[in-house]
C-alpha cells in the first residue's frame, strides 16, 4: 500500500509538470503573433551573407519611414485649416449698438442718422471680413499660412489672412472710426464718446477643429506607401552585396510582401506548427534547467507558477507595446524580469530564464538579433549590479547601469551598420531612458508578488529582522536570556553564511525568531532563570522533556498567527531537527533502568532544515547554547566542543537534506572557533619563566 501511494505521489507530480508545461505553451502560443517570419536575416551596412536573391514574384517597394514622412509634411504644407464664420453676430451687434445710440442720442435728427448709418456700414464691413480671437500669426494652425477657408454653413470660401481682423485689430479701426466721427460731427460728440467699442467687437471665425483633421486625414490617406514595383525573377541582391539604403528597402519590401503572401490557406496551420515546435523547444530547455539544477521549483507550485507566468507576462506585454505604432519595443522595461527572478531565487535562474524570453520575445521583434543582444546585455548587468537590493540606492544604480548599457550597445551597433557615428539615431535614447525609469516599479512589485506567491525579499528580511517587530520586543521583554542568545545566534550565523554563500538577510531573520516559541514559558529554559530557581527540578524528565520540546511546536504556531513567512517558520520548525531532549532523555534512563523508554517522548518533531541557511542556524544554536556552559573556555575545549557536535549533527544525519559540503562543514568549524575565542576573549596561555638556579 505504501509503495502504491508512493508511486501514485510520484505520477501525480509528473502530470502536474506536463500540465503546467502545457499550460505555460499554450499562453506563449496565443499570446505570439501568428504572421510568417522572412527566414534572411540582414542589417543595413552589413554583406548580404546568403544566396543571390531572385524575387519570386511581383511585389511593390514600399517607401521607407524617411519617405513618407517627408511626403506627410509636403502635404500638410499644403493643407489650408478650416473656420466657422458665425453669420448672427453682426446682426446682433448692429442691431445692440442702435438701441445703445437710440438712448443716448434723444432726438432724431438726418444727421444723427447719417453718422449711425456710417458706423452701421463700418461694423457690417469688420464682421464681413472676419475677426479672430487673436492675431493670425499666433495660431499654430495658419503658420505659414498666407490664408484659410471660411465655412460658412456648407459653403466654403478661401481668404487672404492679410484681410482678417483680429479681436484687438478690430477694436482699434472701430475706436479711430468713433474719434473721427467725433471731430466731424462736434453736435454728436456726446452720444459717441458713451459708446464703448469692446461692447461691439467679438470674434465670428472659429477654428473647426474636426473639418481641419478630416481633411489631414484625407490628404494623408492619399498618399502612396509604395514606389514602383519588382518583377517576378528580377535580381534583388547578389552574395556578399552589400546591402545599402536602396537594397535594404527592396529586402523590407520583399519580407512584408512574403509574410503576407505565406499567411493565407494551408501556410497558416504549418507555420502555426513551426510556431508551436519553437515554443515546446524552449519550454523544454527551461524545463531541463529546472530539473537538474532548481529541483526545488519544480516542487513548489507557488515558485513554478510565478515563475511561468511572469515569463509569459513579460512577453505578453513587450508585443502588446510593440503593436502600437508609435510605441517602440524597447520602453519595455525587460530587465526588471531577471532582476525579479534573482531576488526571488537566484542569477543563474536569473540569467536562464531572461535568455529564454528574450529569444522568445526576439523572434517576432523588429531587428531581432539586436533586441536579443541588447535585452541580455542589459540583463545580465542587472542581475550581476543588483547582487542586494536592501538599500534604494542599489536600485537607482542598476537602473543607471541598465541605461549605460542600452546606449553603449546600440551607439557600437549603430557604429557597426553605419560606419559614421554622424548616423546614430538619438532620438532612441529616449526610450532607454524611460525603460530604465520604469526599472523603479521594482518596489511596489515585489510587494504585490510577495502577498500573492508568499516570497520573501530582502527589503522584507530587514523589515522582520528589526527588533522593534512585536514578536521580537516580546521576546525581548519576556524571555531576555532567550532573545540575547537569538541575537549571538543572528551574528554568528550571518558570519558564517557570507563565507560559505547564501543569503545573510534570511539567516539573520531567522536566527532572531527560531527560538520565538520559548515566551510561550520563558522560565522553563535555564538563560531565562533566576539563580537557584529551576522549575524542572519539581516536575518528572519525561515532563519536562515536553515542555521543552514544545518550544519548537508554540513556536511554528506564534509564527504563523503573526503571518511570518514560510522561509522563516522553517528555522522554528528546524533548528533542532529530529534530535533528543538528550539530558532529559538520559536522566529519565537513570531513574527508570528497568522501564523501557519510548523515545518518541523525547525526540523533537522535525522536519530536518532544507536550506543551508536553516542548517547553518541548527549547527550554531547548539554549538553557542553548549559553549555557555564550559567551565573553562580555552581554544582546545571549545575546537573540541564544535568537532564532537558538528560530527554528532552528521551521524544523526540531521544535515541530510540541507546543501552544505564538507568544505562548508569545515569552513563553519573554523568561524565558529575563531569567533568564540574572540566572544569569550581566550587568551593564550604563556609559559612560566624558570628559576635561576645559579642564583
Amino acid at each position: 500500500m505504501e509503495n502504491f501511494l508512493t508511486r501514485l505521489k510520484k505520477y501525480s507530480r509528473i502530470f502536474y509538470w506536463f500540465f503546467v508545461f502545457l499550460m505555460t505553451s499554450v499562453m506563449l502560443f496565443l499570446v505570439l503573433p501568428g504572421e510568417p517570419r522572412f527566414k534572411y536575416e540582414y542589417q543595413k551596412g552589413f554583406p548580404w551573407k546568403h544566396e543571390t536573391i531572385v524575387a519570386p514574384f511581383n511585389f511593390a517597394i514600399l517607401k521607407s519611414p524617411v519617405e513618407i514622412d517627408k511626403e506627410k509634411k509636403e502635404q500638410m504644407n499644403l493643407l489650408i485649416p478650416y473656420f466657422t464664420y458665425d453669420t448672427t453676430l453682426a446682426v446682433q451687434k448692429i442691431s445692440q449698438f442702435e438701441s445703445d445710440w437710440h438712448s443716448f442720442a434723444h432726438t432724431d435728427t438726418a444727421l444723427q442718422k447719417a453718422v449711425f448709418r456710417e458706423v452701421a456700414q463700418f461694423l457690417q464691413h469688420i464682421y464681413q471680413a472676419g475677426i479672430l480671437p487673436r492675431s493670425a500669426d499666433t495660431f499654430d494652425e495658419l503658420a505659414g499660412k498666407n490664408e484659410l477657408n471660411k465655412r460658412v454653413g456648407n459653403r466654403v470660401s478661401k481668404v487672404a489672412t492679410e484681410k482678417i481682423f483680429s479681436e484687438k485689430s478690430a477694436y482699434h479701426e472701430f475706436r479711430t472710426l468713433l474719434q473721427q466721427l467725433e471731430k466731424r460731427f462736434p453736435k454728436e460728440a456726446v452720444p459717441l464718446a458713451n459708446m464703448t467699442p469692446e461692447k461691439y467687437i467679438t470674434s465670428n471665425l472659429v477654428f473647426d477643429e474636426l473639418t481641419t483633421q478630416k481633411e489631414s486625414e484625407e490628404l494623408v490617406k492619399n498618399i502612396s506607401v509604395t514606389r514602383g514595383m519588382v518583377q517576378a525573377g528580377d535580381r534583388i541582391i547578389l552574395e556578399n552585396e552589400m546591402v545599402d539604403e536602396e537594397k535594404f528597402q527592396v529586402l523590407e519590401s520583399l519580407k512584408e510582401s512574403y509574410e503576407q503572401e505565406r499567411g493565407t490557406g494551408i501556410n497558416r496551420y504549418i507555420i502555426s506548427v513551426g510556431k508551436g515546435t519553437l515554443i515546446v523547444v524552449l519550454m523544454i530547455l527551461l524545463f531541463t534547467f529546472l530539473y537538474i539544477y532548481r529541483m526545488d521549483v519544480l516542487m513548489q507550485f507557488s515558485k513554478l507558477s510565478f515563475l511561468l507566468l511572469f515569463m509569459v507576462s513579460i512577453i505578453f506585454i513587450s508585443h502588446l507595446l510593440n503593436s502600437f505604432p508609435n510605441i517602440h519595443i524597447y520602453l519595455v522595461p525587460f530587465a526588471i524580469f531577471p532582476i525579479v527572478i534573482r531576488t526571488f531565487f537566484d542569477s543563474r535562474t536569473a540569467i536562464f530564464t531572461l535568455l529564454i524570453a528574450a529569444l522568445v520575445t526576439g523572434f517576432y521583434a523588429p531587428n531581432n538579433y539586436e533586441f536579443v543582444l541588447l535585452q541580455v546585455t542589459a540583463g545580465i548587468v542587472a542581475v550581476f549590479s543588483l547582487n542586494r537590493m536592501h538599500r534604494r540606492g542599489h536600485l537607482i544604480m542598476a537602473a543607471i547601469w541598465v541605461l549605460l548599457t542600452y546606449i553603449l550597445v546600440f551607439a557600437a551597433l549603430e557604429v557597426i551598420y553605419e560606419g559614421t557615428i554622424l548616423t546614430i539615431d538619438f532620438k532612441m535614447f529616449r526610450w532607454f531612458i524611460f525603460s530604465s525609469v520604469l526599472i523603479l516599479l521594482i518596489y511596489p512589485l515585489l510587494f504585490i508578488f510577495e502577498k500573492i506567491f508568499g516570497f520573501v525579499s530582502d527589503v522584507t528580511l530587514i523589515e522582520l529582522s528589526d527588533t522593534n517587530q512585536p514578536l521580537l520586543r516580546k521576546l525581548a521583554e519576556e524571555a531576555p536570556g532567550t532573545f540575547q542568545h537569538s541575537m549571538q545566534i543572528a551574528n554568528l550565523g550571518e558570519e558564517i553564511i557570507l563565507k560559505i554563500g547564501g543569503n545573510p538577510f534570511l539567516v539573520r531573520a531567522g536566527a532572531l525568531y527560531h527560538d520565538i516559541g520559548k515566551v510561550a514559558s520563558p522560565g522553563f529554559f535555564i538563560e531565562n532563570q533566576a539563580l537557584g530557581i529551576n522549575p524542572h527540578d519539581n516536575m518528572n524528565y519525561l515532563k519536562s522533556a515536553e515542555v521543552i520540546i514544545d518550544h519548537v511546536k508554540n513556536g511554528v504556531k506564534m509564527a504563523k498567527r503573526h503571518k511570518l513567512p514560510e522561509s522563516l517558520v522553517e528555522f522554528i520548525a528546524t533548528h533542532h531537527g529530529t534530535t533528543k531532549a538528550q539530558y532529559f532523555y538520559l536522566k529519565h534512563q537513570e531513574e527508570n533502568p528497568n522501564e523501557k523508554v519510548r523515545e518518541d517522548s523525547f525526540i523533537y518533531p522535525g522536519p530536518l532544515p532544507k536550506t543551508r541557511e536553516a542548517a547553518v542556524v541548527m549547527i550554531v544554536d547548539g554549538i553557542e547554547a553548549a559553549s555557555r556552559s564550559l567551565k573553562e573556555k580555552n581554544q582546545e575545549n571549545l575546537k573540541e566542543l564544535i568537532e564532537k557536535m558538528v560530527d554528532q549533527k552528521i551521524r544523526d544525519r540531521q544535515l541530510e537534506e540541507s546543501s552544505l559540503t564538507f568544505r562548508d562543514i569545515k569552513i563553519i568549524k573554523e568561524t565558529l572557533l575563531n569567533k568564540l575565542v574572540n566572544i569569550y576573549h581566550v587568551r593564550i596561555e604563556y609559559p612560566k619563566e624558570k628559576e635561576n638556579k645559579e642564583k
